[in-house]
């Protein structure tokens, strides 16, 4: 309930004061055809009380499933020291360090996750984060437009099996911008390289690329960057950063690597709640740095030489003159990233790295688990950490039955991809035992209405 200190008598005193007859004369500067009269589907107002039982009751809902459903947002395991010191007083109620003389400790947790973004896609400068995942991205194809300085395009390509959420998000924020989305051709799961001669003649500001892509599959990116810059291209990665514990950083891509380095930090030490929180993630080359959004956190010297944190660079006009921002979506999301890097700093790159092996051994182990039943195939190799697989009935309902046996069994790709037809995602993180995987084999089947060997 809204605490609202003025009454009748202040407000009528303060709309005599400016000469004003009534409140809604301070905003007729708005086209009444932008007005609504009100807002028929928001039920009445509820008591404390009344709104206490509403979230007991359907807290109480709330069951304990086992997970196989990955498609942007993963199940790993969060050491709980994380989320502990995450939500001491000092992190969990601090905002954007503004003031630098009053702030060191904030400023040094995100110069640390900062410095340890950068190392994660070997590239030479991180930002501190965004939103999410899909406006990471859609703010990365706005970096490359505005920094593209071999060709004036406002057209962006991007694989056909990046995240299909994400493209939609991007297409309406840059739809403001005129900037356009063109899909890669696309056969067997990822980028067809040999149809990227039919593009040859058209001028592009960058190319989106993801590692692994929405399918699990695993992008041709050394061929894809050395083609995008031999056409003056940037190129874009857009990262799972659990994958990135094995797979090539995308600073190495090519012979140049990828100019700037995007995703969704979730798999960092944040927990599925609900569809949030998350944060998104971004890194540039220091040519790009001018262009990134949000802020950047340095570390430096003081008078008596002692160490301390600064906001080295951020746009001010991103706070002061709207139209002249590089962003307007430029939050550092500071309580996830405070949990990232503890649990960074608790991983290390080897742990990371055993997080990432484990990951993609399970989900062998549940691809094998599954395909050992009648009809069930893999559709695509390689793959990483999530693969698809063709079920031999209509995925939707199968997942009803899966989920009323107590499984989260997967994505169904049927509206994103129709062109796999029955095709099912799924996903094992490193928290998925043998027992698991077994438990949704014996359920499958169940649901496919067939028998399980044993």
């Amino acid at each position: 309930m809204p605490f609202i200190p003025h009454t009748d008598d202040d407000l009528a005193a303060m709309l005599q004061t400016i000469g004003v007859a009534d409140i809604d004369t301070l905003f007729d500067e708005i086209p009444a055809a932008l007005r609504v009269a009100g807002l028929p589907d928001v039920p009445p107002g509820m008591s404390e009380a009344a709104v206490v039982r509403l979230m007991r009751s359907r807290a109480a809902r709330n069951t304990d499933t086992l997970c196989f459903l990955g498609a942007g947002a993963y199940e790993h395991h969060i050491p709980a020291v994380v989320w502990e010191l995450a939500t001491r007083g000092e992190f969990y109620s601090a905002y954007t360090p503004y003031q630098a003389e009053a702030s060191q400790g904030t400023l040094q947790l995100i110069y640390e996750y900062q410095s340890m973004l950068a190392g994660l896609v070997d590239l030479d400068v991180s930002n501190a984060s965004l939103y999410d995942g899909a406006t990471a991205f859609a703010e990365a194809c706005l970096m490359a437009v505005r920094a593209s300085r071999n060709n004036n395009s406002r057209r962006v390509l991007v694989a056909r099996y990046l995240h299909p959420l994400w493209r939609k998000a991007a297409a309406t924020l840059l739809a403001g911008q005129a900037v356009e989305l063109v899909e890669l051709p696309a056969a067997e799961g990822r980028t067809d390289t040999t149809a990227l001669a039919t593009l040859d003649g058209q001028d592009f500001a960058a190319v989106c690329v993801p590692w692994p892509n929405f399918l699990g599959g695993l992008e041709p990116v050394d061929e894809l960057t050395d083609w995008a810059h031999s056409r003056n291209m940037l190129v874009i990665a857009v990262c799972n950063p659990v994958a990135l514990g094995l797979l090539k950083p995308p600073g190495r891509w090519g012979a140049q690597g990828a100019d700037i380095a995007c995703g969704e930090g979730q798999p960092l030490g944040i927990p599925l709640a609900s569809g949030g929180p998350y944060f998104g993630f971004m890194a540039c080359r220091q040519a790009l740095v001018r262009q990134m959004p949000g802020r950047i956190v340095g570390q430096t010297l003081d008078i008596e030489g002692r160490r301390g944190f600064t906001l080295t660079l951020q746009a001010r006009e991103q706070h002061i003159r709207r139209s002249k921002a590089t962003s307007n979506i430029c939050t550092n999301q500071g309580l996830m990233v405070t949990a990232a890097t503890i649990h960074l700093c608790l991983l290390g790159s080897e742990g990371l790295r055993r997080v990432a092996a484990q990951c993609h051994a399970n989900t062998r182990l549940l691809v094998g688990a599954l395909t050992s039943l009648d009809g069930v195939e893999p559709v695509y190799s390689p793959w990483f950490h999530e693969a698809v697989l063709k079920l031999p009935q209509p995925v939707a309902p199968v997942l009803a039955r899966l989920a009323a046996a107590g499984i989260l069994g997967g994505y169904d790709l049927k509206t994103d991809f129709p062109e796999l037809g029955q095709a099912l995602l799924v996903c094992a993180t490193e928290l998925r035992t043998a027992e698991d995987i077994e438990a949704y084999r014996q359920a499958l089947a169940g649901a496919l209405g067939m028998a399980a060997a044993a």
